[in-house]
């Protein structure tokens, strides 16, 4: 056996509350990667429900990439929650018509996609803000505020968000990076999963 079916939406049989998020996606401006799951015990199917203001004319897009692990609550904020702050009031008048239209700005504010790398884990209740990218095996702490982005495997708690920590040293960091094993057929993850989920960098460098 090889894990779980990267079809299957309902992946743990007695935990009905985990879904892999990929099979229910259907907009063309979300990417999601393989077994990445999303965890709610009340409203597991509906995690698009947490991605606001992500509106089709603006074309922004959310990447999320494997074996991510998203808690209860986070929300995405994408780039239509932006309101012009340059004229003396931020209300978005023109959006209401009737007569107001007129004041539309020639550009509102755009941070650029939003990008989850793989192996990132997303704790209860996080804000990821508009145009940040995650780095691969990197920690978001339960409530933490994300306004800017974080490096590959480093640990980041608050609101904002800072760095607390460095799960591993610089030099396993560059090796984990240059290995990516979440890119690896699941043959040969389901081969190596001690090594994956162990610590030592030999162990996963000599893996066939």
């Amino acid at each position: 056996m090889n894990g779980p079916a990267p079809n299957s939406k309902y992946p743990v049989k007695r935990f009905p509350q985990i879904t892999f998020i990929k099979n229910f996606n259907t907009n063309p401006n979300i990417e999601i990667g393989e077994y990445t799951y999303y965890d709610d015990p009340d409203d597991p199917e509906n995690f698009f429900r947490n991605i606001l203001y992500h509106f089709d004319f603006i074309g922004d897009r959310l990447e999320i990439g494997k074996f991510c692990a998203i808690a209860r609550g986070t929300h995405f904020i994408m780039n239509g929650a932006n309101h012009a702050m340059d004229g003396f009031s931020s209300y978005p008048f023109f959006i209401f018509g009737a007569g107001w239209e007129h004041t539309a700005p020639e550009k509102l504010p755009y941070k650029g996609d939003t990008i989850i790398g793989s192996d990132v884990w997303i704790g209860h209740d996080a804000t990821i803000m508009p145009g940040v990218k995650i780095g691969h095996g990197a920690v978001v702490a339960a409530k933490a505020v994300v306004t800017s982005d974080v490096e590959p495997y480093s640990v980041v708690a608050g609101n904002p968000a800072k760095e607390i920590r460095r799960r591993f040293a610089p030099e396993v960091v560059e090796e984990l990076l240059q290995i990516r094993w979440w890119e690896w057929d699941i043959e040969k993850i389901t081969r190596n999963l001690e090594a994956i989920t162990g610590a030592d960098p030999q162990a996963l460098r000599s893996a066939e």
